[in-house]
């Protein structure tokens, strides 16, 4: 029972769920943080190797990343015991079970996260009438097919280049984790102008210093293959690209990717977190204290849950993608401008923002 109060402090959190059906062999567990600036909005994640910890730190990223957009939501996280390229109707036995067990947690809006997708998020509208990340044709905005996180990473790249020193045209990014979120940031930054020289998945990596071809790497990747299937450039193991030489790298996968053991590998200015809670923190002060910029997850890879917010409220897709631009150029201007002004890391400033708002939310409930 201790171990469970370990995870509690004056934010929350508001409630936690662990979910168990023996006869789907259905284990999942939501978290839902803190609620003070209104029902939380989180995504389901669907791994084999998730944790109770996990949740936690994931369910507090989205309550400071809300609350640091501004947007009229708490923070919460799910996650899902299973393989998410188990068979199709697996998994969707799995979610609408988990679904219905969510049924009554009226303050928790689930979206998409690793290992899940719009249709999932269909199946549990379909079961409990509230999911953001929703299709077209449920009047959702499908934030992993626009690219939303992607598109603000390169918005908050164009607005952290003159604090990093760089230039993005020209400027090489690897990408470590060429998924959703990864695949998209790529994109985005090559209209921008910048030169995409690595890119990992979970089955290796592709390295080309000459520049790789990033429609054609998605289009692999789209039809189902991995980055190594790529046809030039060097094949090499997943975690070479943390030794990449460039001037932004975006982790884009699983927590705790960049630790102790090996962030002194890492050659890069600026660093974008478009993973939730992709860098320790002894890894985040030591790049610090190397001079290299690193922009915080909830600062840098708000756009989807801001495009989720949008969608909520029955915004379009170019409201959401507007609203995404506006809210992650000032955040990550006043979090820089403090950071610079305070002599602090970055973290700590968009920290101190998130959690200005949330204290200031809490005064107003009654139970804080």
């Amino acid at each position: 029972m201790a171990d469970v109060f370990r995870f509690c402090d004056e934010l929350g959190p508001a409630r936690v769920l662990h979910i168990y059906e023996v006869g789907l062999n259905l284990r999942a567990i939501l978290v839902v943080d803190n609620i003070a600036t209104g029902p939380a909005i989180g995504g389901v994640r669907m791994a084999e190797d998730v944790s109770v910890e996990e949740c936690h730190r994931l369910a507090r990223a989205m309550t400071l990343k809300n609350a640091a957009a501004g947007l009229p939501h708490g923070g919460g996280k799910a996650v899902v015991f299973g393989d998410p390229k188990q068979p199709p109707d697996r998994k969707e036995q799995l979610m609408r079970a988990f679904a219905c067990a969510l049924g009554p947690i009226a303050d928790y809006i689930p979206g998409p996260d690793m290992g899940t997708d719009e249709t999932c998020m269909a199946w549990i509208k379909d079961e409990i009438g509230r999911a953001v990340g929703l299709p077209l044709e449920l009047g959702g905005i499908p934030l992993d097919k626009i690219g939303a996180t992607g598109f603000g990473l390169a918005v908050c790249a164009e607005t952290a280049q003159d604090a990093a020193g760089i230039r993005l045209q020209g400027a090489r990014v690897v990408v470590q984790g060429f998924g959703a979120v990864g695949k998209h940031a790529a994109r985005f930054l090559a209209a921008k102008g910048a030169v995409l020289v690595a890119a990992s998945d979970s089955a290796g990596a592709i390295v080309d210093p000459e520049g790789l071809d990033v429609d054609a790497l998605i289009a692999i990747k789209d039809e189902g293959g991995q980055v190594r299937d790529y046809p030039k450039g060097r094949k090499a193991a997943r975690d070479a690209v943390i030794d990449v030489e460039c001037e932004i790298w975006i982790p884009a996968a699983r927590p705790d990717v960049i630790h102790a053991d090996n962030v002194d590998r890492l050659r890069t200015k600026l660093m974008l977190e478009g993973a939730n809670i992709p860098l320790t923190a002894e890894a985040e002060a030591r790049l610090h204290a190397r001079g290299v910029l690193a922009v915080p997850d909830f600062i840098a890879n708000a756009g989807g849950v801001i495009c989720a917010a949008v969608e909520y409220r029955g915004g379009t897709e170019a409201a959401a993608l507007e609203t995404i631009a506006e809210k992650i150029r000032t955040n990550t201007a006043q979090v820089l401008e403090e950071a610079r002004h305070d002599k602090v890391l970055p973290r700590q400033a968009a920290v101190d923002l998130a959690l200005g708002r949330v204290r200031a939310a809490m005064r107003y409930r009654r139970w804080s």
